[in-house]
């Protein structure tokens, strides 16, 4: 399309965009989600279909009357998984800016363990999962 602009999106953040959505709305139907989040569902579906494998999301099918309606909901899981991982990985790694220019990350580091150290186990837990996300 010209003058449409694409921008790549990590798979974690199009994870994110999706719980948060569905944690905004209580629950969507297939075709109101894949558009809120700027996805194309050809493309994205395996994402969702490994949400619900994990049980972070469930779907739901509803017949009206030869339609199929395919409505998705965030579960407990979901909600928690976002809270606990995903909003302190987009802390420490924030998207970046219509300008491309990263934000400063923020790090509060604690007393106990030398700041470097601290770092280096978060960013080793979060390259573990970004592995993890990008192998599922």
């Amino acid at each position: 399309m010209a003058g449409s602009q694409s921008t790549y999106r990590d798979r974690i953040y199009i994870v994110k965009d999706l719980i948060l959505k569905l944690v905004e709305y209580g629950e969507m139907n297939q075709t109101a989600l894949i558009s809120f989040c700027g996805l194309n569902l050809k493309k994205h579906k395996f994402i969702l279909d490994n949400l619900e494998l994990n049980e972070l999301i469930t779907k739901r099918e509803i017949r009206s009357n030869k339609r199929r309606i395919t409505i998705y909901r965030p579960t407990e899981k979901g909600i928690e998984f976002s809270r606990t991982i995903l909003e302190p990985y987009e802390r420490m790694f924030p998207r970046r800016s219509r300008g491309n220019e990263a934000k400063k990350a923020l790090f509060e580091a604690e007393n106990e363990n030398p700041v470097e150290m601290q770092k280096g186990g978060w960013q080793a837990i979060l390259d573990n999962f970004k592995k993890y996300t990008e192998s599922n």
